[in-house]
């Protein structure tokens, strides 16, 4: 039988846990293109840099793996909210970054099945976390010093001789990771409706309006051509358009409400994106806050296509 002492240094998370985990996700990661968004294997590099030249992101696939994508960051987020509730429940003890656990609590928590494949799932997201190289001048004080790290450190896999199954796992984060982590205000929480996004690009799209957006009263907007680049997309941009606005159209983004603007007064489309919250209570996508409602059919049980308002203008469009 496994020891529920873990090694030193490690969470003892061999235990009864609560599967409502309060989530959270790391703000770097967040807006700019460290995941690959398509489900086939990525071999083309991310070279990413800001509108002002001051922010550089390079992302590096392994030829055998391919690129950490952005379901393989489901495993993050999961292990930033064990950290960050490390950090809250047991504030005298200094958070370690690596992490032991059992694989269902982790794909329980994530909202994946749990069985054979899944599993195998699992392990092969963890080899792209580990092999995917990462190059980047973010929390560098300077466009100069950069970081170069992979996701995970390193991942084991307790496996029984007889049966073949997994008696236990753990990984270590990056310190890179580890630091935006444990940084006070580097965090954010996110709707565990997230988690039953089934696509990429909607996925991003709510990281990265959650990220701008955040808890504001008022309209964040954002140009396409903007978005385009921090998506890292392969596709063409005509094809990435496309693609927000059928998530647009649908309503798929938890917590906020998304409208699409194809031609703004500069001429460029755009999104505009709100908290629910701060809609007028007789508007299609209001909603009070709710934690409550995940595994739901859709995200909000509301119409595929809902009516829109007439959308701000773009009065200090970026």
């Amino acid at each position: 039988m496994t020891s529920r002492q873990p090694p030193p240094g490690q969470f003892d998370l061999f235990v009864p846990y609560l599967i409502d985990l309060p989530l959270r996700d790391q703000r770097d990661t967040m807006e700019r293109p460290f995941f690959s968004l398509a489900k086939r294997k990525r071999l083309t590099p991310i070279d990413y840099q800001s509108p002002d030249g001051t922010v550089w992101v390079k992302v590096q696939p392994h030829q055998d793996y391919g690129m950490a994508t952005i379901w393989d960051a489901d495993i993050l987020i999961w292990a930033a909210s064990q950290i960050a509730e490390h950090m809250r429940s047991r504030c005298n003890e200094p958070p370690p970054r690596t992490i032991q656990f059992l694989p269902h609590q982790l794909l329980q928590t994530i909202m994946r099945d749990v069985g054979g494949d899944q599993y195998r799932r699992l392990r092969a997201s963890l080899d792209r976390l580990k092999t995917t190289t990462i190059k980047t001048n973010i929390r560098g004080k300077g466009k100069d010093r950069q970081a170069t790290f992979s996701w995970i450190d390193q991942w084991t896999d307790d496996v029984d001789a007889e049966t073949g199954q997994s008696k236990g796992m753990s990984i270590t984060i990056s310190e890179w990771l580890f630091e935006g982590v444990t940084s006070r205000g580097s965090i954010l929480s996110i709707h565990p409706n997230y988690f039953l996004l089934s696509g990429a690009f909607e996925r991003w799209l709510y990281r990265v309006v959650r990220k701008h957006a955040g808890n504001q009263k008022t309209w964040w907007m954002c140009t396409l051509i903007v978005l385009y680049k921090k998506s890292g997309c392969e596709d063409r941009q005509s094809k990435f358009k496309a693609a927000i606005k059928k998530i647009v159209n649908a309503d798929l983004v938890p917590e906020y409400f998304v409208s699409f603007i194809d031609r703004t007064e500069s001429g460029d489309s755009a999104i505009h994106a709100i908290r629910r919250e701060y809609l007028d209570s007789n508007h299609p996508g209001f909603k009070f806050p709710c934690r409550k409602d995940k595994r739901r059919p859709h995200p909000f049980g509301m119409p595929d296509n809902p009516r829109k308002t007439e959308a701000p203008r773009d009065k200090g469009l970026r």
